[in-house]
């Protein structure tokens, strides 16, 4: 992979401070043309910085202008004519059938004497207009022409200028090198080693190159890969659920986009409509809807095409949108019934595990952290029965005999995984009812794995009615 990049002239290497240059100059040259192009950073102070020289480039130039300023979250200011990026989803906040998103950017088209600021979403030449809040504005806006690569995730521009150096992990390199359509550039920095990366890489020769950075990089996961470590350790350097998932969901998402893409442009839409798909912001939404259609075993391959045909988008201002919500409808049950009814693949009994040609190294990145997820669930349970917890022992006592305890154990998995992933601390088992699409969908599994449980209690009671005194059928 590495290689290739580097044959495309995808890499450059030199010291820090000439490849936030060279960044800096290709953003720029970018920027100019009327690309949409992005500089992307793991240092927040770099990316402060590197905001700051932009939009003062643009006020020379008289691209940023206007009687008004406003004061933005990281400490810079704005006005009409700057690019932002807002970093709190706010579903009141809503444009065009969409709404305010983390990682979303637009256009400044005004900045009012109240601190509000009037803003177009980036990519439209009309309409989309909203009107942020002012405490919004101070709270949660800063520009966006540098970004972290956690910032970055929601992303998608013509270009992609990255700054990397050894301490980077796989995950951001993944993330941050997937923005551009057109072009990601990694502009390596070689004078800054460090102790993570030990071992010879590929490309070694004495003295660290951007080839000996980027293989130490991609071997750098925040944690040692090593299933015969402590499993406790391991847990607490990769966190929990909430964050493995997240990791899992942003390489799939990368790993898929090409397969995904050429999917959407066969699937009988118009090569307008087709590009307008691949291009919205709502076309990582619809892959991972459609990822998660493929792991409950539905063949996204003839079914996207028939709900394309079934009507037609009319005056859709996002068919992507619109696809997503058609993929969901039609899915919302697993394929198959009977006995030909396949059990959905998913990680820990909630994660779509991610399916279909990929980058090898992508899919050993995703089987690495899918083991890693099962771990957790597996500790979080354990642990939870050691210390009697109190949302377990309202899930019933582990059975006896071998069969129905591995169904047991099975299903309290999903719900320990529920609760590690959504920060579950109630003594129920679930918490409280959510709010969120997402958590809805696995809320929904984790009732099915509480039923399954109830199950076995149930018939564990209705087996011991001739022989002893009916036990009580616990309540979840």
């Amino acid at each position: 992979m590495l290689d290739t990049y580097a044959e495309r002239g995808r890499i450059v290497e030199g010291d820090t401070e000439a490849m936030i240059e060279a960044a800096y100059a290709a953003w720029r040259t970018d920027q100019l043309v009327g690309r949409a192009t992005v500089l992307v950073s793991d240092s927040n102070e770099s990316v402060t910085a590197l905001n700051t020289r932009a939009r003062t480039a643009l006020i020379l130039d008289g691209v940023v202008r206007g009687p008004r300023e406003v004061d933005l979250h990281d400490g810079t200011q704005a006005a009409n004519g700057d690019v932002v990026i807002t970093r709190k989803n706010d579903r009141r906040l809503r444009a065009a059938g969409s709404w305010v998103r983390n990682g979303d950017r637009w256009h400044v088209l005004d900045v009012r004497t109240d601190g509000s600021m009037l803003i177009r979403r980036e990519g439209r030449s009309r309409g989309a207009n909203l009107l942020l809040p002012a405490d919004y504005v101070a709270e949660h806006v800063d520009l966006g022409y540098a970004v972290t690569s956690f910032r970055a995730q929601g992303l998608t521009t013509d270009t992609a200028h990255v700054l990397v150096d050894a301490s980077l992990t796989r995950e951001s390199l993944y993330v941050a090198m997937t923005r551009g359509r057109d072009a990601n550039i990694a502009y390596v920095a070689v004078d800054k080693p460090d102790d993570s990366h030990v071992g010879p890489h590929p490309g070694d020769h004495g003295e660290a190159t951007a080839q000996s950075v980027l293989s130490g990089v991609l071997q750098h996961v925040g944690a040692e890969l090593s299933a015969h470590e402590t499993l406790a350790a391991e847990q607490e350097l990769w966190g929990t659920i909430a964050q493995l998932a997240a990791e899992y969901e942003t390489i799939a998402a990368a790993a898929q986009r090409d397969r995904w893409a050429s999917l959407i442009r066969s699937s009988g839409l118009s090569a307008e409509q087709a590009e307008s798909v691949v291009d919205s912001d709502a076309f990582g939404p619809l892959t991972a809807e459609l990822r998660r259609a493929e792991a409950n075993n539905h063949d996204v391959e003839r079914l996207l095409p028939r709900l394309v045909r079934a009507r037609d988008f009319g005056d859709a201002d996002d068919i992507a949108a619109v696809l997503r919500h058609r993929v969901a409808t039609a899915t919302t049950r697993p394929a198959g019934s009977g006995r030909i009814k396949k059990p959905a693949r998913l990680i820990a009994g909630l994660i779509p595990e991610a399916t279909g040609a990929m980058n090898e190294e992508m899919q050993r990145s995703l089987t690495e952290r899918a083991e890693l997820i099962e771990e957790r669930a597996d500790a979080l349970l354990s642990a939870a029965i050691t210390d009697s917890a109190p949302w377990l022992t309202a899930v019933t006592a582990e059975p006896g005999d071998l069969r129905s305890l591995n169904v047991w154990r099975r299903n309290a998995r999903v719900v320990a995984a529920y609760r590690d992933r959504y920060g579950v601390t109630a003594a129920t088992p679930l918490g409280p009812t959510p709010d969120a699409t997402t958590q809805k969908v696995d809320r929904a599994r984790a009732e099915g794995a509480l039923r399954s449980i109830e199950g076995l209690a149930r018939s564990s009671w209705e087996g011991s009615r001739s022989s002893a005194r009916p036990a009580e059928v616990p309540r979840l």
